[in-house]
């Protein structure tokens, strides 16, 4: 089973004790997080869950997990965890104020993300500390939704959105 971690400047294979990531999850209001790095972006990953660390992925052997975030000093972390082949197609979104639901912010990639699932700092870390210390089961700390229980138009489709920006091509 192969780890990886990318937290901005913190890129390793393995993960780390929780304890070194908790710098930008609880640092005073509006200085969490890493952005000025100019990306807003974090994910957790295992390669072959469940002994399938030589199966072969392309073939959909091999069972990945990848638990990604999304930062936001001021509003906080959305967190999806995805865990996939070998059999699974899993994926969940933290719960946050669901009456934002059709709410967006653009993050530093211009992904439109519905501030209804964007959780405290505080428990996005409480969520990955969980998340590391079970090796990557799903925190059970935080309320989490399936995916394909969302709305319709949860998260925008980025090519319907280019195209209502700049017309079919």
């Amino acid at each position: 089973m192969l780890k990886r971690t990318d937290f901005g400047e913190y890129e390793h294979k393995g993960w780390p004790a929780p304890k070194t990531l908790s710098r930008f999850f609880l640092a005073p209001p509006g200085q969490e997080w890493f952005n000025y790095w100019g990306n807003d972006t974090a994910a957790l990953s295992i390669e072959g869950l469940y002994g399938t660390e030589n199966e072969d992925h392309l073939a959909g052997k091999r069972v990945d997990l990848d638990l990604y975030l999304y930062g936001m000093p001021g509003l906080g972390v959305l967190l999806i965890y995805h865990k996939h082949g070998g059999g699974y197609q899993e994926e969940y979104t933290s719960v946050g104020d669901l009456s934002r639901l059709n709410e967006w912010v653009e993050n530093l990639h211009r992904t439109k993300l519905p501030i209804g699932l964007f959780i405290p700092f505080p428990r996005a870390y409480d969520a990955v500390k969980e998340f590391i210390e079970t090796d990557g089961e799903l925190p059970k700390c935080i309320e989490w939704v399936a995916n394909k229980d969302l709305p319709y138009g949860t998260f925008p489709d980025p090519a319907v959105e280019l195209e209502e920006r700049f017309g079919k091509g």
